[in-house]
């Protein structure tokens, strides 16, 4: 994984009895799939390959969407909004809502300073998990209907504000997911239903920007 990722990925990873091999931020995401793909070559390992892999929005096609397609059976639902990382998700739920809840508009969303589909050139960004500086494979720009940025700092603060008013505790991506689905909300018709994709948690975060200036402390309490 590139080396800007979380401490807490690195540990779980370790935790399970795996290796961790870091490559240098300058690489960029291109560089640790490139890693991934040479060592598999080298030692005949397996590679998900979850940039490529059709199974990836498959997935999300057989499991994700029908469930919230039962969800919403005879219910409202107006807009659906993911970010992208490898675009399984995006890719396997928007594909279906296209044919069976035609009527729901697929938002994408993206780092405001790395918006690939948007047209922009990729800049290293602190929403981990979303947006490599490429466009995978899997991903099918054509299910998305609107595409909304988000600004890393509105990420953050977002998912702060979830676990603190809500009680979610989620991590900077979904963060940056709920901040799109708040920006849809303030045009969107009167009543629309907005359903927004929140994938990772906040414990995943902890040592970074998303958490700096916490107090990690005791509390005064009188």
């Amino acid at each position: 994984m590139t080396e800007t990722f979380s401490i807490e990925r690195r540990k779980l990873i370790r935790a399970y009895g795996g290796k961790v091999l870091l490559t240098p931020a300058a690489a960029r995401g291109t560089g640790m799939v490139e890693k991934a793909r040479e060592l598999a070559a080298k030692h005949g390992w397996f590679w998900a390959s979850q940039f490529e892999n059709p199974a990836n929005p498959a997935w999300h096609r057989q499991t994700t969407a029908p469930e919230i397609l039962r969800d919403f059976a005879g219910r409202r639902l107006d807009y659906f909004v993911s970010g992208w990382g490898t675009g399984g998700t995006l890719t396997g739920v928007g594909e279906v809502l296209k044919v069976a809840r035609p009527e729901v508009k697929v938002v994408g969303t993206e780092p405001a300073g790395a918006s690939l589909l948007g047209g922009k050139e990729w800049q290293p960004h602190k929403i981990q998990g979303w947006t490599p500086d490429f466009v995978p494979a899997v991903l099918n720009r054509k299910v998305v209907d609107q595409l909304v940025t988000v600004e890393d700092t509105v990420a953050r603060d977002t998912s702060r504000a979830l676990a603190q008013k809500e009680g979610i505790f989620a991590g900077i991506s979904s963060g940056a997911t709920l901040a799109a689905a708040l920006d849809v909300a303030r045009t969107a018709p009167e009543g629309s239903v907005l359903l927004a994709m929140l994938p990772d948690t906040g414990e995943r975060y902890l040592s970074t920007f998303l958490f700096e200036g916490v107090n990690e402390g005791s509390d005064e309490v009188e």
